[in-house]
């Protein structure tokens, strides 16, 4: 594919999955190539491209010769995400552990965020804590330095957040809580204790159902 083809199918696919994922398009939405082109300046080419790539993920059902169908949340995706993401963080968790714990950069970059998670904890502020928790799991699972672990946890992270946007409400009132079960998850990873980890793991992806 060229590459101006490949940075317009690119672009293509970037908003309408950030449209499906904040919730503005919802499930059971009908788009068609032409129109969606039509809104972001772009001919029907390169839409189709991250139409195919949004169905792969199961965000679009394809209907030939119409276009695409926003998929709808399921009644069993939030415990489908959960259960996945517990999968992926458990198994980058023991990697971490089995190599000695995090590198020192990525001791740093946690406890930088552990830092900005308590000023946004404080100022109530829950798009931003939202923003640094993704970044924290995020930044526990690259710790892994795994590659596919990585990758797959991205998949999910957009899951999540559909389903934080469309689903879940987060009162501002958990956010110190939810910061305190970070830092004791970071204490745990970096002392080397597996088994604690993987309870507290446990524990605060129940206890906040993916919603943080």
């Amino acid at each position: 594919m060229p590459a101006q083809l490949s940075n317009a199918a690119d672009d293509a696919y970037a908003a309408t999955r950030e449209r499906i994922i904040s919730g503005a398009l919802a499930g059971g939405t009908l788009l068609s190539e032409a129109e969606v082109g039509a809104d972001l300046g772009l001919s029907r080419t390169p839409v189709h491209e991250a139409f195919l790539r949004l169905a792969a993920e199961q965000f679009l059902t394809l209907i030939p010769r119409r276009g695409a169908v926003v998929s709808p949340v399921t009644a069993t995706e939030a415990a489908d995400v959960l259960a996945m993401r517990q999968a992926i963080e458990t198994a980058s968790a023991r990697q971490v552990f089995a190599a000695g714990g995090p590198s020192a950069e990525f001791r740093e970059l946690i406890e930088r965020n552990l830092a900005r998670q308590a000023g946004l904890a404080a100022d109530a502020d829950v798009d931003g804590f939202v923003e640094a928790d993704d970044e924290f799991h995020l930044l526990a699972v690259r710790a892994s330095n795994n590659p596919i672990a990585a990758h797959f946890y991205e998949l999910l992270r957009g899951r999540q957040q559909r389903l934080r946007n469309v689903l879940l409400r987060i009162d501002p009132a958990t956010l110190p809580a939810s910061h305190d079960d970070h830092q004791r998850l970071a204490a745990c990873l970096f002392a080397g204790e597996r088994e604690e980890y993987e309870r507290l793991l446990e524990a605060h992806l129940a206890r906040y159902q993916g919603a943080i």
